[in-house]
């Protein structure tokens, strides 16, 4: 977390914005929309704190501990909304890996050095997190690749059009606006667990 400055002002950078446009998918009309982005934005916001240079600022110890809470109150959130969607699940394994982080962060003796001088992680623990979200940007990063490119390979074949656009760009889709765009927010996860492996690695 706490590393060099220029990849720390750019990790808070990528995580605030996240946070930011999760907001914004707040306004949804479909519940289920905002209920998942109001876990988003927090995990966004929080890591983008988390990620603040020791240099710039260093966090009093309790800082850790309210993490934990914090996230942890989250993590039984998404546990519970996991009956009624299995991508809940994404949202509990992230507010893990955060009530993890805050505890490894709480229990180094140099609290905001601990990432950039190797922390006392769990090495099991922290290899499956980083397992886990380097599969899960390999695999959101492949649904996120067009299908235009997929689809429109042969000579004279018709080019399947990208969700808001063609003939019935101003329809449903397009009212539907910034918030409830599943690839936008589909890339909005992505950033996020970029920037969950960025935070992982130096444990």
């Amino acid at each position: 977390m706490h590393g060099p400055a220029s990849s720390g002002w750019l990790l808070v950078a990528l995580c605030a914005a996240t946070g930011a446009y999760c907001l914004l998918r707040m306004r949804s009309s479909v519940e289920e929309q905002r209920s998942a982005a109001g876990g988003e934005a927090l995990m966004g916001f929080g890591m983008a704190a988390m990620a603040v240079p020791a240099a710039v600022f260093t966090p009093p110890a309790w800082v850790w501990p309210g993490y934990a809470v914090v996230f942890g109150a989250a993590g039984l959130r998404a546990l519970w909304a996991a009956r009624s969607g299995r991508h809940h699940l994404h949202h509990l394994v992230g507010a893990a890996a955060m009530v993890y982080m805050a505890v490894v962060m709480a229990s180094s003796p140099a609290h905001a050095h601990a990432h950039a001088h190797g922390a006392s992680g769990t090495p099991l623990l922290t290899g499956a997190l980083l397992l886990y979200f380097t599969g899960y940007v390999l695999l959101t990063g492949v649904r996120l690749i067009p299908v235009v490119a997929v689809a429109g390979s042969g000579a004279g074949a018709p080019a399947v059009p990208l969700p808001g656009q063609g003939p019935g760009a101003d329809g449903p889709a397009a009212a539907a606006g910034w918030g409830d765009r599943p690839e936008l927010a589909r890339a909005c996860r992505l950033s996020m667990a970029i920037g969950m492996l960025a935070m992982l690695l130096p444990l």
